[in-house]
C-alpha cells in the first residue's frame, strides 16, 4: 500500500451542553480529521488533541505542524502495511495523539481494501458493548443542575455514570447522586486536580461505593497515587499517567494503579492500546475505554476497542447525541438496554457524510501529495 495524499480537515462541532472539567470548559469540539488516500483506497483517522495544551502538551496547531513536517513524510513514497507505521513513526519523540490519528487512518484504509472490520482486526469478541456516560461540572455550580443531567442519562438507559470532580466540588455532589441512584455503577474523575495533601479528604469518597477514582493526582506523582491507593478502599485508576504498555505495567507493579483507563490517542494509537489491554489481561487488571468527546470516526474506533475481552468495565462509549446534535458520520445510537452495536463494516465501518463534513468544516490542509 502506498500513500498518495494526506488531508487534514479542521471541523467545529457545537456541543449540546458545555462540558466542564478542571482543565476548562468546552462549548464546541474543535477536531482534526485526517483523510489518507492510498493506492488501495481512503482511510480516516481522528486526532483527540484540543485547541489549547491543557489536557495534554499536544494541541491542534502543533499537530498540523508535526504531521506535515515530521510524521507524514516518514510514510510517503513507501510500500507499507499498517503494522509498520509505529516503527516508522517511532523516531519522532512524543506527539502520541498525532501519531495515533495517522496510524488509525492507515489501518482504516488497509482494512477497507481487505474487507475486514476494525473490531475483527483488533481481536474484538463482543457484538455489543455497554454504554457509559461522563458528566461535566455544571457551569452554574449547581447540584440541582447535575441531578437533572444525571437523571436524564439514567432514564435513557446508560449503564454507568462518571462524575467530574475537583476541590470544592466532590463529596457533596457525589453523595447526592449516590443517594438518588443507589444502584447505578458510579465513578469519579479528577483530571489531576488534587495533591498528596488531599489524600485524607479523597478517602471520604469510600462511603459512596464507587467503581473507581480516576487520575486524582498529578500524572507524574506516582508515589502520591500509591499512597492514596494504600489509604483508600476505592480502586485508583490512572488515565493521564498511562503512556504505554511498559509504563502501565510499571505503575501496576509499583502499586500506583489498580485499574487502567485506555485512551488510544493518549498512548499513541490503537495498536499501543491493544498492547496495554493484552498486558492488563495477563496481569488480571481491569481496563476500560476512555473518551475524548470524539466524533463518529473516533467513536467507531473506541467502540471496536471496547469490544476486546479485557474491557470488563463500561467505558466512555456514549451515544453521539450525548455531545452532538449533528455528528460527522451517521450517529452512534444506544439501544433500550444501554448497549451499543460494534460496527462490522470494512475498516471503521463509518465515513464522514460529505455534506455534513462540508457544513462542519472550518478549513482543510493538504499535508502531502504525490
Amino acid at each position: 500500500m502506498r500513500i498518495e495524499r494526506v488531508v487534514a480537515h479542521r471541523c467545529a462541532l457545537p456541543l449540546v451542553r458545555p462540558f466542564r472539567t478542571s482543565f476548562g470548559t468546552e462549548y464546541t469540539k474543535d477536531v482534526l480529521l485526517l483523510e489518507v488516500t492510498t493506492d488501495l483506497g481512503v482511510g480516516w483517522g481522528e486526532c483527540v488533541a484540543a485547541p489549547d495544551p491543557l489536557y495534554s502538551h499536544e494541541f491542534n496547531e502543533a499537530v498540523l505542524l508535526v504531521w506535515r513536517d515530521h510524521l507524514v513524510p516518514r510514510l510517503m513514497g513507501r510500500d507499507l502495511g499498517a503494522e509498520e507505521v509505529p516503527a516508522l513513526l517511532g523516531p519522532v519523540r512524543g506527539h502520541p495523539m498525532a501519531r495515533g490519528a495517522l496510524e488509525l487512518a492507515v489501518i482504516d484504509a488497509q482494512l477497507r481494501a481487505s474487507g475486514e472490520s476494525f473490531a475483527s482486526y483488533l481481536g474484538a469478541v463482543h457484538a455489543r458493548i455497554p454504554c457509559g456516560v461522563s458528566t461535566g461540572i455544571p457551569d452554574d455550580d449547581s447540584i440541582d443542575t447535575l441531578v437533572r443531567e444525571v437523571d436524564g442519562y439514567v432514564a435513557e438507559g446508560y449503564r454507568r455514570v462518571k462524575l467530574k470532580i475537583q476541590p470544592g466540588w466532590d463529596l457533596e455532589p457525589v453523595r447526592v447522586i449516590r443517594e438518588r441512584h443507589p444502584d447505578i455503577p458510579l465513578q469519579v474523575d479528577a483530571n489531576q486536580a488534587y495533591s498528596r495533601r488531599d489524600i485524607e479528604h479523597l478517602s471520604g469518597l469510600d462511603e459512596f461505593d464507587l467503581i473507581l477514582v480516576e487520575q486524582p493526582i498529578h500524572e507524574e506523582d506516582y508515589l502520591g497515587h500509591r499512597l492514596l491507593a494504600e489509604r483508600m478502599r476505592t480502586p485508583v485508576c490512572l488515565d493521564e499517567s498511562v503512556l504505554s504498555a511498559d509504563n502501565a505495567e510499571s505503575l501496576i507493579d509499583y502499586g500506583a494503579c489498580e485499574i487502567v483507563n485506555i485512551k488510544a490517542g493518549r498512548v499513541g494509537g490503537y495498536l499501543s492500546a491493544r498492547a496495554i489491554h493484552d498486558m492488563a489481561v495477563a496481569r488480571g487488571v481491569p481496563v476500560w475505554c476512555g473518551g475524548m468527546v470524539e466524533t463518529g470516526i473516533g467513536r467507531a474506533a473506541n467502540v471496536a476497542l471496547a469490544a476486546l475481552p479485557g474491557f470488563t468495565l463500561p467505558g466512555d462509549t456514549s451515544a453521539s447525541s450525548r455531545f452532538f446534535s449533528l455528528d460527522v458520520t451517521e450517529p452512534f445510537v444506544m439501544d433500550a438496554e444501554g448497549m451499543m452495536t460494534v460496527p462490522t463494516g470494512p475498516g471503521l465501518g463509518v465515513t464522514p457524510i460529505p455534506e455534513v463534513l462540508a457544513d462542519l468544516s472550518v478549513g482543510s490542509d493538504v499535508l502531502a501529495q504525490r
